[in-house]
């Protein structure tokens, strides 16, 4: 939809508008504005068609008064990437895109482009491809270059937004696990909801210092590039331990085969190359599935509800009951 000079992509607008109701319907009015502010600010003129395949963001290549090409990306900020430049100025381009500007009133960030952008692995929708055998070496190489990222924040400037913690996931997760949630309910056994207690309770107090980790760690964020080969994208930063960066990396995994054999598997490689806690890894990763399962619910997805029930199980190492194999046949 064109907006101004500005055009947002169709399903970046459809998203906005669905998740963030009259929230993203004022971001959206608001965006041509913004968008002409940081023009003028960072003098900026020829503006490619905007960057597709993100969710609630608009990006595009901009051109500097230097002549040189980078990225504007202007996001709908919420809690997953409150504090993205945050963890791109501490990054300082070690492994990362170099952030080259900040506007903490838009949280509109100016980027290095990563060129040519091709993602590690490309995701052409559920389940995830990172589980399959074919891409287990991408896995490791990530696995290589998320822990080069992992550094404690040292002194950030005032403007950065703060950093989330990892055990809000938990904290949230208790909450909805508190709440009437019927059919949530009728889907977690005994024995899936004593283990998943279990990780809560001990998840909630992290296992060494804090570190910036990743709560949204597939390889389509790490692209190709010219000054290094391959450099991360759209983090979702957050303080958390170490092991934290496998939850999400190994629930998309599990995806692809969810049975315990499958998840056993990949616990082990992926906790190993992370040099993490194999078990507290798995921890996370049955904490994210789960999570995933309430969103399902809220969104009346039935086909991701069934597939992160499935690798629920499968993490837990726990039979699938009668109740739960109906919602996942």
């Amino acid at each position: 939809m064109p907006l101004g000079h500005v055009v947002l992509p169709g399903e970046v607008e459809e998203t906005v508008r669905a998740v963030f109701g009259q929230a993203g319907a004022r971001w959206i009015d608001e965006l041509p504005g913004v968008v002409a502010a940081l023009a003028e600010r960072w003098g900026l003129t020829g503006f490619s068609a905007p960057f597709r395949g993100g969710t609630h963001a608009y990006v595009a290549a901009v051109q500097r008064a230097d002549r040189s090409r980078v990225v504007l990306k202007v996001p709908m900020v919420d809690e997953e990437n409150v504090a993205e430049a945050t963890a791109l100025h501490v990054y300082a381009g070690d492994g990362a895109v170099r952030l080259l500007d900040f506007d903490p009133g838009s949280g509109a960030l100016l980027l290095e482009w990563a060129r040519p952008g091709t993602e590690l692995l490309h995701q052409p929708g559920f389940p995830s491809l990172e589980g399959r055998p074919e891409n287990a070496e991408k896995v490791a190489f990530a696995c290589g270059l998320y822990r080069r990222l992992r550094r404690p924040v040292g002194v950030v400037p005032a403007v950065f937004p703060s950093f989330p913690f990892a055990t809000e996931v938990v904290d949230g997760l208790r909450g909805r696990l508190d709440a009437a949630n019927p059919e949530l309910a009728e889907l977690l056994s005994d024995r899936l909801r004593a283990d998943l207690d279990y990780w809560c309770g001990v998840l909630a107090e992290p296992d060494g210092p804090l570190l910036i980790v990743n709560r949204d760690t597939h390889l389509g964020n790490i692209v190709a590039a010219e000054r290094e080969p391959w450099l991360l994208i759209d983090p979702k930063p957050c303080l958390g331990e170490a092991a934290f960066d496998a939850g999400f990396l190994l629930m998309i995994q599990a995806q692809s085969n969810p049975t315990r054999e499958h998840a056993n598997a990949v616990v082990a490689a992926t906790a190993a190359a992370l040099a993490v806690d194999p078990a507290r890894a798995r921890g996370w990763a049955l904490v994210r599935a789960v999570e995933e399962m309430v969103w399902a619910i809220d969104d009346e997805d039935h086909d991701m509800l069934a597939l992160h029930t499935a690798v629920a199980y499968a993490l837990a190492d726990a039979p699938l009951p009668p109740y739960a194999r109906a919602t996942v046949t």
